[in-house]
């Protein structure tokens, strides 16, 4: 245990069955609840920011939605960084400092929650830190597929993908709980607004112990650092990490990248964001401006001098691979959408099912508190549940039936369910009692939240097959790093066409995506003469 390995051949039957697979399953389970706590702490501000509406925080509900859209920008930006990190720095030494450093947005969001006074430049800071959290998960994907053969990829990675993203739910589980007693002492605050738990509602002048939804993962993220360092291999083999440094070595070349991916992401936000949440007053569309933070990323880290530079430029040759560019459009397809609506699903409960929509002299107004909507906090953690769950056994589904079949059914599940939520999502957006709206809008997204999940296995069985051994973990990584702009571009839209009075428009846009990703996933993989047949 914790030792570098050398000669590891997973595709050696004779050594997977006597020693490849108790290592192999080791380092997962070490890795599962790394990644859990990194989904946990990138996207906490989904359900943090619902409790700041019930305690009255003073923030307009468009800046709150601007944390889960810092956090998702930078998350998905470090992923491009982490995609590499396992072949400069190795498995061990990457999945446990990067582990570790989730400790610092946890304390500080919850040292900053205890002041209801804090400016919104620090939760922003704040957001943007938690970011480490998403990028893990292209390092952590990437250095899992090494350790397994290819006839168990799909499982394999869809057990670390899928319960690594149950810290979506446990997050949405926990952090209502833990508000509601003194876990780590500290002043309680006084709910202005019914709030809830997975077990029933809490009444307006309950006490609430906000500051809980930071501190509690420090009491997972500490032994699992110790768990990492001391249970998990680095493998020096030619096709992985064959050049490690020493751990001090390891951590400064990490630290080194992950500053480049926070300056690319703190310059997209800056052009983004308006002058006063701190940005440039551009406005710059995100359209624009995330294929300049992907590309600008690329370039800085390909100027890093030496024996990283060579590295990565040996890594870059996933980029000539057009099987790389339409398995990261289709990817995108379930894992962004999985990732983008888990931000957003928990505000988006609150802001259309909470208040009731009433005309005003003519004007739609959505201020008014419904007292009969539903608890955000109650329903917001089913939807990334059943899609974390459901993940291993669209790897395992995929696994038999090819990878490409499973993905297409799914995506046309996906077209029709968005559509479906658009609908209820019209209807209830201008009704001043939207609750009624509100079941057949839960059980479409629950859907559509199955579908990504499903989704998701299937597309890591395909790129598991379709790509070499030493290409197939950074392209998991890659793939994974823009897919996960979607924890980004869902809330932000979301944001926008709330404003705009038409959340509607969202998930058309969103179906239209899905449209073309079913053309492009049918063409490379399913049709007669297609460049590799059902992978």
């Amino acid at each position: 245990m914790g030792q570098d390995l050398r000669n590891y051949t997973p595709e050696d039957e004779a050594f997977w069955s006597s020693t490849g697979k108790s290592i192999a399953t080791r380092n997962l389970w070490i890795s599962i609840p790394s990644l859990l706590c990194g989904f946990a702490v990138w996207l906490y501000w989904g359900i943090i920011t619902v409790q700041m509406i019930n305690l009255g925080f003073d923030f307009e509900k468009s800046e709150l939605f601007t944390l889960a859209a810092i956090a998702g920008l930078t998350g998905a930006t470090l992923r491009i960084p982490s995609t590499f990190f396992i072949r400069i720095a190795g498995g061990r030494n990457t999945i446990f400092f990067t582990t570790a450093l989730l400790m610092i947005p946890a304390a500080g969001a919850g040292f900053a929650l205890q002041n209801p006074d804090t400016p919104l430049w620090q939760f922003q800071i704040l957001a943007f830190l938690s970011g480490i959290g998403g990028g893990n998960f292209s390092s952590s994907m990437s250095n899992i597929s090494f350790f397994y053969p290819k006839k168990v990829q799909g499982y394999a990675l869809g057990m670390n993908a899928g319960l690594g993203n149950f810290g979506v739910t446990t997050m949405q589980i926990v952090i209502p709980l833990v508000m509601t007693f003194g876990l780590f002492g500290g002043e309680p605050m006084i709910l202005e607004n019914t709030s809830g738990t997975l077990i029933g509602k809490i009444p307006a002048g309950t006490e609430t112990y906000i500051h809980n939804a930071g501190y509690v993962w420090l009491l997972l993220l500490i032994p699992l650092a110790f768990a990492g360092w001391f249970g998990m291999n680095n493998i020096r083999d030619e096709h992985v990490s064959p050049d490690i440094p020493n751990p001090v070595g390891a951590f400064s070349t990490i630290t080194f990248m992950l500053l480049i991916g926070f300056v690319a992401a703190a310059i997209g936000l800056w052009l983004m964001l308006p002058a006063k949440v701190g940005g440039s007053g551009f406005m710059i569309s995100k359209w624009i401006v995330l294929p300049i933070v992907i590309a600008l990323t690329v370039f800085m880290l390909k100027l890093i001098p030496g024996q990283v530079g060579q590295n990565l430029t040996r890594q870059y040759q996933i980029f000539g691979n057009k099987h790389t560019w339409a398995m990261t459009v289709i990817y995108t397809m379930t894992f962004g959408s999985f990732i983008g609506y888990a931000a957003t699903f928990a505000l988006a409960i609150k802001v259309v099912f909470g208040f009731s929509h009433i005309e005003v002299d003519g004007l739609m107004t959505h201020d008014t508190v419904n007292p009969n909507g539903p608890s955000a906090l109650m329903y917001a953690w089913m939807g990334p549940f059943i899609g974390a769950l459901i993940r291993p056994v669209g790897g395992m589904i995929a696994d038999k039936l090819g990878g490409a079949r499973v993905t297409q059914w799914i995506s046309i599940i996906m077209v029709a369910s968005a559509l479906g939520v658009a609908y209820f999502l019209k209807q209830a957006y201008v009704s001043a009692t939207p609750e009624q709206y509100f079941f057949p809008f839960m059980a479409l997204f629950l859907i559509l939240f199955a579908a990504t999940g499903i989704g998701n296995g299937s597309t890591f069985r395909t790129i598991a097959v379709a790509f070499n051994k030493e290409q197939a973990g950074p392209v998991l990584g890659w793939t994974a790093a823009v897919a996960a702009y979607g924890a980004f571009i869902i809330p932000k839209v979301f944001g926008e066409q709330i404003k705009a009075a038409t959340p509607e428009y969202a998930l058309y846009g969103f179906a239209v995506f899905y449209g073309v990703c079913i053309l492009i996933n049918w063409w490379f993989y399913l049709r007669p003469g297609a460049y590799i047949k059902n992978p």
